[in-house]
């Protein structure tokens, strides 16, 4: 089993998920887009996908992709194939477009697709990452409600009722869904290191806006 992996709170969670429910994700695969307005992938602070990878203790397989409509499938296509796998693993909630594309993609290659999030309540799972543990940091933000205060922070309780209270107010989605909020995992009680960011700096345009991370390191968890 192959797991399409971001480094993201989704992708690491799904990734948790299947393998608690049985599923052998032997590899993480990254698609690293050329274009940041990828129709399919995730593209903020990907490079650091590999990392995750390391500190959850998984192996990586990293992908260049064109991130245009419909040929990106086919650079994902040519991945997939590359590997002794029976199933996909993607951490989908919402969006129709990715879960179709890669519904279908996975019927021509006759593989499973395994959606272990997908039409989940996005506040109840939020809440659920949380509270099993997630360290989970805001790496981009493109909402209204989402100022540039919201990059590199780390997700907690108060974020929540922060987050619920502009739901309400703006129609924000707690989880991000559709780019609202990107996030980088840094640690949980399954990885096998955690990560720091120890440098980074906000780009910001006075609506959307980056965390962009220049430097990290992978720190032991020993008591």
């Amino acid at each position: 089993m192959a797991s399409l992996f971001t480094g993201g709170k989704d992708s690491t969670y799904a990734t948790r998920l299947a393998l608690e429910s049985g599923d052998d994700v032997m590899v993480l695969v990254t698609m690293i887009p050329w274009r940041e307005d990828s129709w399919m992938f995730h593209s903020a602070n990907i490079h650091l996908a590999g990392l995750v990878a390391r500190a959850i203790g998984i192996e990586h397989l990293a992908v260049q992709t064109c991130g245009e409509k419909d040929r990106e499938l086919e650079d994902l296509r040519r991945a997939l194939l590359g590997l002794d796998i029976d199933g996909v693993v993607s951490g989908v909630i919402a969006s129709r477009y990715q879960r179709d594309r890669i519904d279908r993609l996975c019927r021509e290659l006759s593989l499973h697709h395994i959606t272990p999030i997908w039409g989940r309540d996005r506040g109840e799972l939020i809440e659920e990452m949380l509270s099993r543990g997630m360290s989970i940091m805001v790496s981009e933000v493109a909402a209204l409600g989402l100022d540039e205060s919201w990059l590199g922070r780390i997700l907690d309780t108060k974020a929540l009722e922060e987050l619920r209270g502009l739901q309400g107010r703006y129609g924000v989605d707690p989880c991000g869904e559709g780019g609202e909020m990107e996030t980088l995992v840094l640690d949980a009680p399954w990885f096998l290191s955690r990560i720091e960011v120890v440098r980074a700096r906000r780009e910001w345009n006075g609506l959307s806006g980056s965390l962009v991370i220049e430097e990290v390191r992978l720190l032991g968890k020993g008591g």
